[in-house]
């Protein structure tokens, strides 16, 4: 067991592992066994889009309710631990997870066959509170997902020194990056409501 635990890749490769032995057993439950249907397509990408999103949104409260504030605490000698090493990582995992979330979530609307219901707010069509629901939060996320890639991932590179630039350059982009992660958390709050509320309200 240690040989899993100690290794991240064998830690992630076993947690997928259990995954698949789950899904045998449930099939194992489902009248007449697998069906590789749309529904079970449309299930396979929620779960992405769920697990994408955690990835997402965790790093998300990770930057703004762990890092963020703690970093006046830290000695400025032990700072590039940070800067130079985990924060990279972390915005790393940050950008792909926002990337990932957005795609697994269009597909999952076309399987389900709500994306221009979703993207129009419901506005085009007859509508539901469902598709208003759905619509409002993918729309969130959208702003989010480009906040990530379009402002605050470029403004961290300068902030972080990635790119070179002088040291006030690097205050403003940190400062540009740190409004915008807010931003996100703000609107965080509002999109994952309506995302549940799409599943379980209406």
């Amino acid at each position: 067991m240690a040989k899993i635990l100690t290794s991240l890749n064998n830690t992630i490769i076993a947690g997928f592992l259990l995954a698949v032995i789950f899904v045998l057993i449930m099939m194992q439950w489902h009248d007449g066994g697998f069906s590789n249907d749309q529904a079970w397509w449309a299930f396979f990408f929620r779960w992405l889009h769920v697990l994408s999103g955690v990835m997402w949104i965790g790093l998300l409260y990770y930057f703004n309710f762990v890092q963020i504030p703690n970093m006046p605490n830290i000695p400025d000698d032990q700072k590039p631990a940070v800067t130079k090493v985990i924060a990279p990582e972390a915005l790393f995992w940050f950008r792909w997870g926002a990337m990932s979330t957005i795609i697994t979530g269009i597909i999952l609307a076309w399987l389900n066959g709500y994306l221009l219901d979703a993207v129009t707010i419901g506005l085009l069509s007859t509508g539901t509170a469902k598709a208003s629901a759905i619509g409002i939060g993918m729309w969130l996320g959208a702003v989010m997902w480009y906040n990530v890639w379009f402002i605050i991932w470029p403004n961290q590179k300068i902030a972080l020194g990635i790119v070179e630039a002088e040291a006030p350059a690097k205050a403003t982009a940190g400062r540009t990056a740190m409004l915008f992660s807010r931003t996100n958390t703000m609107l965080s709050i509002p999109m994952l409501y309506c995302m549940v509320a799409a599943q379980n309200i209406w």
